[in-house]
This record gives structure tokens, C-alpha cells and sequence, in this order.
């Protein structure tokens, strides 16, 4: 019987994290192991810690690589040092608190990777207050019978919005068929609000571009070739991958930055943990000064309230 590969120690900073299983294949299709991975996020290590910084964060695991089953994991693995930090939340629906992962530093990361994490989920709130984003997220989600230009379309349109509207918008790839669009804004409203005016701008792209874009909340009320806005990323405790995450997909591909200018030429299939080292070692952190480019939702809270007044109907709140 073939021994077990032996641990191996990852100094981060000025934490030392033990890596057990280091050659178990986490990637089949490429053979990427549990090491390839601790490796990758060692390489992008400021631009996740940017990403993930005091949020609270919901981990994809994958105690068996992507073969075996999938873990969506709020509350922090048994096991942590004392030196990983937690923030905890409070979720109503179950009437229960969980203490989720808020990263500081690089080593949180690298131990959340040896209890098996894939993906990052987090919050678009700080610790700080976690009632009151500081981030609003514009997910370009494709249609079942979309193509990637249909993204690229729409993306050109958000870009279009966001500068009439003064606000300096931050895009990065899914990792899967999408485009995310962040924005950092003033932590001066609740969920209910961001979201609200998030619907708003859905729906104003959705006025330029009927053809290609729907704000309808069900499924089965969407065309198959519209894609979605989806507004509802900014509901609480509604999270999606982090900027530099990897995704559990069989090439290992990663949710990545890209600049404006980039978006008719960039593949998300070409960006997985075995390109994007190279490409964060050449142009850094594309998201790194997002918290210098603060956005008030006012005129998305004034379209909201002109499209009520025209008697649009806001969705139900969804459940948490």
C-alpha cells in the first residue's frame, strides 16, 4: 500500500501553515493538486487579501477535490489558529449566529485552502457594519442560450451608465459564463436599498439594450437569449466569487480582473491558476485602488423612485 505523502510546511508572513495531502488532485482534468493551489493564491496573495479584506466570507470546500462532493461553509472549519479572525453574523431566518471567515492577512487564506477551499464567497460589507454594503455588484449572468459577445455587449453598456453616472466601475470575469462589475460605495444604506438601486440601473440597462437584457426576477420568465442583471447580488448574505478566486471547474479557471479595454479580447477560459501568477506578476492588482473611487447611490435611489412612481414593482425580498 502506497504511504501517504507527506505534509509540508508553508511559511506566509510571518505565519507557518502545514499543508496535509499536498499531492491530492483537486483538478482532474488538468492533474492540478492541493499544493497547485496553496501556490496559486501564494502568487495573487494582494490582490485575494484586496478582494476579501475584513469581509465576511462563505468558503466553497471540496474535502475530496472537485471529484468528490462540494461544501458551502459559512461558520469557520474546527481547527483554526488563534490568529485567523472571524466576524460573526446573525441570520435571522434560522435565528442562529455563525462565525464566518474575515480575512486580514494572506495566511487566513492559505489555511482556509488546507481545509480545502476552492472558492471565496464575500459579503459586500465590512465588519465593521455588516448591515451596510461598502460594494455594489453588477452580475452580468448569461442566458442558457447567451454567448460570451452577448456579455461583452453589456458590459460596454454598464461601462457606458457608470460614466454617465460619475462612477468608476472595476470589472473582472466570473470564472464561469459571466461578467462581474464592481463598484465601492459609501456605506451609508442598508441591503434593501443597495439593492433597490441596483434594480434601478438593471433596469436602465435593460431600457438601452431590450434585445439583449432582462431584469425579470423568475427564470421561467426570462427569454433564454436575454441575459440577466442580476440585482439580486446585492441582497444580504448573497455572495459571489471574489476577484482572484479560483472556481470549482475542471481547468481551474479563476475570477479575474481585467481592464475596460480588455473586454472584447478576454477570454475567461484563458484565465486559470496556471496563467494568471503570470499575468498578476506583469500588471498587479487591477481592483487595488478601488477604495479610492467611492460612488453615492443617490441618482440610483432617484431612478428607483422615479420607476416606482411609473409603477414598477419591486421584486420581493429574498429569503436569507
Amino acid at each position: 500500500m502506497p504511504s501517504k505523502p507527506p505534509a509540508v510546511e508553508i511559511e506566509v508572513d510571518n505565519r507557518v501553515v502545514r499543508i496535509s495531502n499536498p499531492d491530492r488532485v483537486y483538478f482532474p482534468e488538468s492533474g492540478a493538486t492541493k499544493l497547485d493551489l496553496v501556490e496559486y493564491y501564494l502568487a495573487v496573495g494582494p490582490g485575494i487579501v484586496n478582494a476579501l479584506f475584513e469581509r465576511p466570507c462563505m468558503l466553497h470546500r471540496f474535502p475530496k477535490g472537485l471529484a468528490g462532493d462540494k461544501v458551502h461553509q459559512k461558520r469557520l472549519p474546527n481547527g483554526a489558529p488563534p490568529w485567523v479572525e472571524t466576524v460573526q453574523l446573525h441570520f435571522p431566518r434560522w435565528n442562529r449566529t455563525a462565525d464566518e471567515l474575515c480575512v486580514t492577512e494572506l495566511g487566513s487564506v492559505i489555511w482556509a485552502v488546507q481545509m480545502s477551499t476552492v472558492e471565496f464567497h464575500p459579503w459586500n460589507s465590512r465588519r465593521e457594519d455588516t448591515e451596510v454594503p461598502d460594494e455594489w455588484r453588477i452580475d452580468l449572468d448569461p442566458g442558457p442560450l447567451s454567448d460570451y459577445d452577448q456579455v461583452r455587449r453589456v458590459a460596454h453598456v454598464v461601462h457606458e451608465v457608470l460614466d454617465e453616472l460619475g462612477a468608476v466601475g472595476y470589472p473582472k470575469t466570473s470564472g464561469s459564463k459571466g461578467m462581474h462589475v464592481y463598484v465601492r460605495i459609501r456605506p451609508e444604506h442598508g441591503f434593501k436599498q443597495v439593492r433597490r438601486g441596483a434594480l434601478a440601473f438593471a433596469r436602465e440597462i435593460e431600457r438601452r439594450m431590450p434585445d439583449d437584457v432582462t431584469t425579470q426576477w423568475w427564470k421561467k420568465d426570462r427569454d433564454p437569449h436575454h441575459l440577466f442583471v442580476d440585482y439580486n447580488q446585492n441582497a444580504r448574505d448573497h455572495t459571489i466569487a471574489a476577484a482572484y478566486s479560483v472556481r470549482g471547474l475542471p481547468d481551474a479557471r479563476v475570477s479575474t480582473p481585467i481592464r475596460w479595454d480588455e473586454v472584447d479580447d478576454a477570454d475567461p477560459h484563458d484565465f486559470t491558476i496556471f496563467t494568471v501568477p503570470a499575468r498578476f506578476a506583469e500588471l498587479g492588482d487591477l481592483h487595488a485602488d478601488i477604495d479610492d473611487q467611492v460612488f453615492d447611490i443617490t441618482p440610483l435611489l432617484e431612478w428607483a423612485a422615479r420607476d416606482e412612481a411609473a409603477g414598477a414593482e419591486a421584486p420581493a425580498e429574498p429569503e436569507e
